[in-house]
């Protein structure tokens, strides 16, 4: 059976009718799924008849916004960092023309030889776009929105996923922690971050690397994308190695003279606490994904958060009524 895709009919219509300028595709192309996310957001890969190629992204007005992302874009290229160009956009029909930044992650292409190298690029570039914040320009990382998220864990991973209800005295102590939690996060200096620095979301290309999924960016905690980058979603590294690449993050964020913790010690310690917000925000938003959604890939990954958020929890003794609920969650 054949089903029909508006979508991509309309994403074609729009192709077909946009004035023929040297970085657009001509009235012959053909589209080829390039990708997908978490989101309602699609992509394809517009090829010219000439072999050019370029992305469309197709964000569906009624679900997404394409304007985050049309001038994230342009924050982050404006920053000297490898952004993909945005050629045209029907911001009312939710289509954008965008630069190809290629086909390879840095989650298909790294390994233990070739990590430094990548994560080396990675913060170079992540630096550049700390360097480059200006109060006004993004939403604030605040408390509403980072207890926002982590409610997700109680509301999603606890009560839908393990179809749980949280006693009393789980429930004072996971605000506990909260509480403590967006205190350290709060504290940290507050620079533009990009919410979802991850390898899944930054391309092997020239120049290195360029970056995806940064239309949620926000001004916040400067340990948050440090983070995201080595404590990651879809692949683990040993804790010592993660030690090692946060420590050459520092010593170069303190050379460009970034407001990092002056003490490394204190460093790491927000970069742990800040981790483990998100983790306990991603376990509640891949059990939404799964339940919502319909998506159910990315359930195959809570361990890896689990074990995350574990493993600090353990070495800080405030932290240790976490640990204690996660044990009761198991039961």
């Amino acid at each position: 059976m054949i089903h029909a895709d508006a979508r991509r009919d309309a994403a074609e219509r729009w192709l077909a009718a946009l004035p023929l300028i040297a970085e657009a595709p001509s009235t012959r192309f053909s589209l080829e799924s390039a990708s997908e996310d978490a989101s309602f957001r699609r992509y394809w890969r517009a090829r010219g008849a000439d072999g050019r190629t370029w992305i469309v992204m197709d964000a569906p007005p009624d679900k997404e916004d394409c304007r985050p992302f049309v001038h994230v874009a342009g924050l982050l290229r404006a920053a000297g960092v490898h952004a993909p160009q945005v050629f045209a956009q029907d911001l009312a029909s939710g289509f954008l023309l965008l630069a190809d930044l290629g086909t390879t992650t840095y989650l298909q292409a790294i390994h233990a030889q070739n990590a430094s190298s990548l994560f080396g690029d990675a913060t170079d570039a992540l630096i550049r776009w700390q360097l480059a914040t200006r109060a006004g320009e993004l939403p604030a990382y605040d408390e509403a929105l980072l207890r926002r998220e982590m409610n997700l864990f109680p509301e999603w991973y606890v009560a839908r996923h393990l179809k749980k209800d949280l006693s009393g005295t789980q429930k004072e102590a996971l605000e506990g922690i909260f509480q403590m939690l967006v205190k350290s996060a709060l504290a940290q200096p507050a620079v533009y971050v990009h919410r979802d620095y991850m390898p899944r979301n930054l391309m092997v290309c020239e120049p290195n690397p360029g970056v995806l999924d940064f239309q949620d960016a926000v001004l916040g905690p400067i340990c948050y994308d440090v983070v995201s980058l080595f404590r990651d979603a879809f692949i683990s590294w040993e804790e010592a190695q993660v030690l090692d690449w946060t420590v050459r993050y520092w010593e170069k964020a303190k050379k460009a003279r970034l407001p990092v913790h002056a003490d490394f010690a204190e460093f790491w310690q927000a970069f742990e606490w800040m981790g483990l917000q998100r983790h306990l925000k991603v376990l509640g938003i891949f059990a939404r994904i799964n339940y919502r959604d319909g998506k159910p890939k990315y359930l195959a990954d809570t361990p890896r958060f689990l074990g995350y958020a574990r493993a600090v929890a353990t070495r800080y003794r405030a932290l240790a009524p976490l640990v204690r609920l996660l044990d009761e969650l198991k039961s």
